[in-house]
């Protein structure tokens, strides 16, 4: 059984704790606490009582950024 456990996690994403996101975002935790509450920002999810962050969502939320803003800088 706990070989079943062991294979079936390796294929598993790492989560990203709100520090880790805050510190590879250069922002203060609280402001991902703020965007959370607003709905906005990268998509986290709880396990338990802990926000986690998927890497891949973290991504996708930066990328989503940087077009929004080259799509600014084009109606300019």
């Amino acid at each position: 059984m706990s070989e079943r456990i062991v294979n079936e996690t390796a294929d598993v994403e790492p989560l990203l704790s709100t520090d880790e996101v805050s510190r590879v975002l250069v922002i203060p935790a609280g402001t991902l606490a703020n965007w959370r509450s607003m709905g906005t920002g990268p998509r986290f999810l709880r396990v338990g009582r802990h926000v986690r962050y998927r890497r891949t969502d973290v991504e996708a939320w930066i990328d989503a950024q940087v077009h929004a803003a080259a799509v600014d800088r084009e109606r300019r």
